[in-house]
């Protein structure tokens, strides 16, 4: 199994950015897919699911209004796209296979966002 994030950043604050997730190594349509960030001395928080269909997608109440996620089943590439940043966005973000898996196994791609 290998995901690949990209897409992250230095960011000014209000700004927007699109993560990308590139899947490898599993039946990518098989599962639901999430999105987790770990910010500097936190742990780690979900940020986001998306069916296996692409047509559900889930965020926490905190997120939601800022946070889309969509993702491309031919291709085997998950999304997360982020509006009007703030600092508190600032983390590593990650992608995730499988129902209710937060434990990432990837690099995760890192988001900076300055004011």
């Amino acid at each position: 199994v290998q995901l690949v994030e990209s897409g992250g950043g230095l960011v000014r604050a209000g700004g927007s950015l699109r993560l990308s997730c590139t899947a490898s190594g599993f039946r990518f349509s098989d599962y639901s897919m999430n999105w987790v960030r770990q910010a500097p001395g936190q742990g780690l928080e979900w940020v986001s699911t998306i069916s296996r269909d692409g047509l559900r997608p889930y965020y926490p109440e905190s997120l939601k209004g800022r946070f889309t996620i969509s993702r491309d089943n031919a291709k085997n590439m998950v999304y997360l796209g982020v509006n009007n940043l703030t600092e508190e966005d600032t983390a590593v973000y990650y992608c995730t296979y499988g129902p209710a898996e937060t434990r990432p196994r990837s690099q995760g791609t890192q988001v900076t966002v300055f004011s």
